[in-house]
């Protein structure tokens, strides 16, 4: 990016502490909690649903898988009708198409009906993180990106465990179709919020069908033709797979012998999540004072300390594991995040959506598979499978970001 256009977008962009900004603020915290309040809606209450449907922990693991699944293949989809339409126009058509579609999951007669609205309402909520980084790079003055994107995903983490938190506790008392439709309505909540608070777009520029510019497959191409971004979306991929399978399986292997612990209490552990909110808004500032090289390895090297403390049969070990954990993933993911929106010069929505997508394939593919560890090899092997995701990260991130630092040279 040349001095001239980080010029020209400092001037359109809100600065922190301006009333823009602060409505910016509001607006992608609302949609951070409604996306991802409804996103793992069902992640704390995996084993009542196993319960309900007699059936075993992969097997119900799917309503995460088909969720995130959908995501991933409609990221790429709402980022060209982003260039097109708008960012705020598409996450709002966006968050408010999976609300509808959260409100009718209680109703579903069969688990096949649940997967099938799980999958659809995955594939209407990947318009809010396909292109909310691209929207945040577009209206925020660039020297506060970082921090701004910080709040964004504390908001998603605040969202991830409230929902998760909510959905377990109804549950608990009034089974899982109220603990999904008590969540729901967190999410409409949220969403009326988002929509009284969004400000008015003002460094969009529309892409028409017949601009002359590059179509989506080249836009695409370009999102994919640096080394350095493959790296951050690999990032995605394999630290989000280790995380959503150690919350996958967590309440199972803490509802089993030697925890014993009801759906409710294993609901609560969820709070370690807060851990990810602080984080989140946090590191922007680190990086400042650090940089994002030495930032991101060791956040991936102190997950691994705390998925090692998940093996220690005592609960408080395993509460101190989680919220490292969860800590240092959240404080990856930011750093990460903000790196493709600083780094892509050009296709900013596309290589926003190809991190995104790589999250989200990461969450469905890998969270799964951990499912058949955890059926055939009990949690031990879980954790470790989770350990080794994250080493993968850390092997890829270090060689081609090395690769695409000596390229942009």
């Amino acid at each position: 990016m040349d001095d001239t256009t980080t010029e020209l977008r400092a001037e359109q962009g809100h600065r922190a502490g301006s009333p823009g900004y602060r409505r910016i603020v509001v607006a992608m915290t609302a949609a951070g909690i409604a996306n991802f309040a409804q996103l793992y809606a069902v992640q704390s209450i995996l084993p009542g649903l196993a319960e309900a449907f007699d059936a075993s922990a992969s097997q119900v693991a799917l309503n995460v898988s088909f969720a995130t699944a959908g995501l991933a293949a409609s990221v790429l989809l709402w980022s060209g009708a982003a260039d097109r339409f708008g960012r705020v126009r598409v996450m709002t058509v966006a968050l408010v198409a999976s609300t509808l579609l959260g409100l009718a999951a209680p109703f579903a007669p069969e688990m096949w009906m649940l997967l099938v609205l799980r999958g659809l309402q995955g594939a209407a909520l990947g318009g809010v993180p396909a292109v909310a980084m691209a929207y945040l790079a577009e209206e925020v003055d660039p020297r506060h990106l970082g921090r701004v994107a910080g709040v964004y995903i504390a908001g998603n983490t605040f969202g991830g465990m409230s929902g998760r938190l909510i959905a377990g506790a109804v549950a608990d008392i009034g089974g899982w179709r109220w603990g999904i439709g008590a969540d729901s309505l967190l999410g409409l909540l949220a969403l009326v919020v988002y929509l009284v608070a969004i400000p008015r777009p003002r460094g969009f520029v529309a892409r028409p069908r017949r601009s002359g510019g590059p179509g989506l497959l080249r836009r695409v191409g370009g999102a994919v033709a640096d080394p350095g971004l493959i790296a951050l979306y690999c990032q995605a991929l394999f630290l989000m797979g280790a995380f959503v399978t150690v919350y996958n399986y967590l309440g199972f292997r803490m509802m089993d012998s030697p925890f014993g612990l009801s759906q409710a209490v294993v609901a609560f552990l969820f709070v370690a999540y807060l851990a990810g909110t602080v984080s989140s808004a946090m590191v922007g500032r680190v990086i400042e004072r650090c940089g994002r090289g030495r930032v991101l390895p060791a956040c991936v090297a102190a997950m691994i300390i705390g998925a090692a403390l998940l093996l220690v049969p005592s609960l408080a070990a395993v509460v101190a594991g989680l919220v490292v954990f969860t800590l240092f993933f959240f404080a990856a993911h930011t750093t990460a995040a903000a790196w493709v929106g600083h780094r892509a010069t050009t296709s900013r929505a596309q290589a926003a959506a190809m991190y995104t997508l790589a999250y989200y394939l990461g969450s469905s593919a890998f969270g799964w598979l951990g499912g058949l560890f955890y059926d055939h090899l009990g949690w031990t092997a879980v954790v470790a499978y989770a350990t080794g995701l994250c080493a993968t990260a850390a092997l890829i991130g270090l060689l081609l970001l090395r690769r695409g630092a000596r390229s942009a040279a």
